[in-house]
């Protein structure tokens, strides 16, 4: 049976444009027959991973670019160029059946996702083997000529963060890891649609007689109160890490933080939209994860008070509830909230904390007990 960490938040977001479309508009989705702001997993996501990878000092990188850097490497050594760039292309041409492919300018065909130290280990071997490849860069057909299974074990390296969010390479076996956190796309839990912005910069050299701008456009931007939601399987999270515990922990508590602390950076210079959720709600749950999407289903209104970010806390709370009753709350070890109205009677989302870090605390310390914590 696996056990899981749901987070789910609200968070309300001012003028900006987290997460863009290919024409520059803020991402939407169509939801309750209702026209939503949306930003993807995957903007959210680089964030997380950026602050997790800062709290461990273990950085990875996804990156098409493995060859160029290990024939810069190489040519900081001393290497000749032409040489360097023929060891960058086989050591991804080296793995595998039929290798991974390159393209242009030495970018491989697929985006590999790596320990950033991968790079000081490739290039040592291809030192290692720097006879064999001067001897194979005249050939017309080279071969393979660095040992397959060494470069592998150095591709399949895992940090942290790749234990945490998974990797997919085909190319190379064994390489795939089953990510343990899963982040769903956010979205306004009302009604809400792109608005434009006409803007002007002014010239400061025109002269003092000349009028106008010297550059004028339209921007979109959006606004309004996202339910934000994201579970890490914590069995599998374990099992990534090679039965760590300890790291699981770690990892595991700096998830949490940076999931309800974290924010994408798109438009940041001209929006500084950097605002915290109103609301977080963590459970720990065995069997299965829940999230609490289907509250926002109906699009909430504003209420009395001209908002929509109180009436979207009542509505995950009074949602939550009748979730619990459908459960017979079973299979769920730990659940609890904080707020920034604390105020309100929120029933149905368990214990009030006062600060998002007590709530991370107590979460973790229930799905993976501290040693001397009772379990």
């Amino acid at each position: 049976m696996s056990l899981y960490l749901d987070l789910s938040a609200l968070q309300s977001v001012p003028v900006a444009n987290l997460n863009r479309d290919d024409l520059g508009s803020p991402k939407q989705v169509r939801y309750g027959n209702a026209p939503r702001i949306r930003v993807s997993s995957q903007s959210w996501k680089r964030v997380i991973r950026d602050g997790v990878e800062t709290d461990l000092g273990e950085k990875a990188v996804r990156t098409r670019m493995v060859p160029v850097k290990v024939r810069q490497k190489l040519e900081d050594a001393g290497w000749p160029k032409p040489l360097a760039e023929f060891a960058g292309e086989q050591v991804v041409a080296s793995v595998g059946k039929k290798g991974i492919g390159t393209e242009k300018e030495g970018h491989t065909s697929v985006l590999l996702f790596v320990p950033a130290a991968a790079i000081e280990d490739l290039a040592a071997v291809c030192s290692d083997h720097r006879a064999a490849l001067e001897k194979g860069q005249t050939a017309k057909k080279p071969g393979r000529l660095l040992p397959a299974e060494r470069i592998e074990d150095i591709l399949k390296q895992r940090t942290s963060s790749i234990s945490l969010l998974g990797r997919m390479l085909a190319e190379v076996p064994g390489a795939n890891v089953d990510g343990a956190a899963q982040v769903a796309h956010a979205f306004t839990t009302h009604a809400a649609e792109p608005q434009r912005d006409y803007f002007t910069a002014v010239d400061d050299w025109t002269g003092e007689t000349e009028t106008g701008s010297g550059h004028l456009d339209t921007a979109e931007f959006s606004a309004g109160v996202f339910y934000r939601y994201a579970t890490v399987n914590v069995t599998d999270l374990i099992k990534n890490l090679e039965g760590d515990a300890k790291t699981a922990r770690t990892v595991l508590q700096s998830f949490a933080e940076h999931f309800l602390f974290s924010l994408p950076q798109a438009k940041r210079t001209s929006t500084a939209p950097h605002t915290l959720p109103d609301l977080a709600y963590l459970a720990v749950r065995e069997h299965r994860p829940i999230s609490l999407a289907a509250a926002f289903e109906t699009p909430v209104t504003a209420d009395g008070r001209g908002g929509f970010s109180p009436a979207s806390r009542t509505a995950l709370a009074s949602y939550a509830t009748q979730i619990n009753r459908l459960t017979g709350q079973r299979r769920r070890r730990f659940h609890g909230h904080t707020t920034i109205a604390p105020d309100e009677q929120l029933a149905g989302i368990g214990d009030a904390h006062d600060s998002f870090d007590q709530l991370t605390q107590a979460a973790v310390d229930s799905a993976l007990p501290a040693p001397g914590q009772p379990a």
